[in-house]
């Protein structure tokens, strides 16, 4: 069996200009006429590094030290920047990091959708510290280092970060890691737990911590301990996620809950359950959203990928009637009662996959709306957005979390008779690649 060979390194380091980013925060450099990719450096500045991986290309490298920095360059607040994979741009100043997001946007929509929007939203920006109150946090015992790691992996991805704490996550868990890590090794099972989940509502939080096999009487009072005294809803997870159950307190609400204040709406979510994990950024959204439909009070208002209510029930108060639809069930079951519990009963919701074309073959996919909204995944929305003309909204609202598969919707959109009237983006994430944007589209006149 040929084995592959290994590309020498080369031992001296190299000196270079800096002239772009990556997609994944890398500085964008050329040796010789090649790519190098250099972890920790920023466009524009003059560094120093060697490089640690050859491919047929480009190559990888690490920063080794900055010769002229860039203006945009700050010292990253967590002491475990560079080695954790949870953030790739701590040393970039808030402000250039939103900026460089719009401008991705831009260009993905030029390159891929071939359009620009008649006008450019100012970035929604908020917090950039303790923002994340949604999290999958790793665990590995490591009897190497004596201890627990909780946290998120690495920068290459192979193993949990060795962290004490973490800024990014709301301050109620992201101060408790070494907490976190004491209490999993006193487990009888500190070697089969692989996660633990984190959700904050506005007032409450929770930790579900995922095991792989059952848990002692001992272990079970030491979990509800560490609820009591961190004031943590724990909650359990043996198999798959319809295994969830609560474990503390042992009576009273199982769900957590975060309002939208400009609609006087409240939504109740199950710690498993998707909910974007910037609550002050979520809600400015949904009221840049809800503006920009111009709703009166008597149009019917098509939400797609509605999840459990998070644009239909502040659209529901603006709107004559929404109908929402989303792919997983347990979802349109929480929406349904959080339309109940808020007394809302001008809306209507359908369990439907909206990447299969039988979806579009029901009664609500038959009528005419007003306006749309859609929130999909990173996949974006192809179909829809290719047959969105037979709705025949005077408005549509796309809010996406991948401004590559918005790009490429934004396309088909338009090609039905619809132009690209606004966009821009908002900071869900700081300090991290991810692009969460918004674009407005209008209907032209025939």
């Amino acid at each position: 069996m040929s084995r592959k060979r290994r590309r020498r390194l080369p031992p001296d380091p190299f000196t270079a200009t800096v002239t772009d980013l990556s997609h994944d925060g890398r500085g964008v450099a050329r040796v010789d006429d090649k790519v190098v990719f250099v972890h920790g450096a920023l466009p524009g500045e003059r560094v120093r590094f060697r490089i640690t991986a050859r491919r047929r290309q480009y190559d990888q490298g690490e920063l080794l030290e900055v010769l002229a920095p860039s203006p945009e360059r700050v010292v990253p607040r967590c002491p475990h920047f560079g080695v954790c994979g949870g953030c790739s741009l701590q040393h970039m100043a808030p402000d250039a990091q939103i900026h460089r997001k719009q401008a991705q946007l831009a260009n993905d929509l030029r390159s891929i959708g071939h359009l620009e929007p008649a006008e450019w939203w100012p970035p929604l920006t908020g917090p950039v510290w303790g923002y994340r109150r949604k999290a999958r946090l790793g665990v590995k015992h490591v009897p190497g280092k004596g201890k627990v790691l909780v946290g998120f992996r690495e920068r290459n991805g192979r193993y949990i970060a060795d962290l004490s704490t973490c800024p990014v996550l709301h301050p109620r868990v992201g101060e408790r890691l070494d907490d976190l890590s004491r209490l999993i090794d006193g487990l009888s099972v500190r070697d089969r737990i692989p996660q633990i989940e984190v959700a904050l509502g506005d007032e409450d939080a929770a930790l579900v911590f995922r095991h792989l096999e059952p848990l002692s009487e001992a272990d079970r009072h030491l979990l509800r301990a560490f609820g009591e005294v961190y004031g943590f809803m724990i909650f359990l997870q043996p198999g798959g996620p319809d295994t969830v159950h609560r474990l503390w307190p042992e009576t009273g609400e199982s769900l957590l809950r975060y309002r939208h204040p400009a609609f006087d709406v409240g939504l109740r979510f199950a710690p498993s359950d998707f909910t974007q994990v910037n609550s002050e950024i979520n809600r400015a959204m949904v009221e840049r959203a809800v503006a920009a439909l111009e709703l009166s009070g008597t149009e019917a208002v098509l939400d797609l990928f509605c999840g459990l209510g998070n644009f239909t029930l502040p659209l529901a108060r603006r709107a004559g009637r929404v109908t929402g639809v989303e792919g997983e069930a347990g979802l349109i079951e929480r929406a349904e009662a959080n339309a109940r519990e808020n007394g809302i009963d001008n809306v209507d919701f359908h369990v439907a996959d909206l990447a299969d074309p039988a979806a579009l073959e029901v009664p609500w996919a038959s009528r005419r709306y007003d306006a749309l909204l859609l929130d999909p995944a990173r996949a974006g929305a192809e179909l829809i957005a290719a047959h969105i003309g037979r709705f025949q909204a005077e408005r549509i609202v796309y809010v996406a979390c991948n401004p590559a598969t918005l790009a490429r919707d934004a396309g088909l959109i338009q090609a039905q008779g619809y132009r690209l009237a606004r966009a821009g983006v908002m900071d869900m994430f700081p300090h991290t690649t991810h692009v969460e944007s918004i674009a407005v589209f209008e209907r032209r006149s025939p």
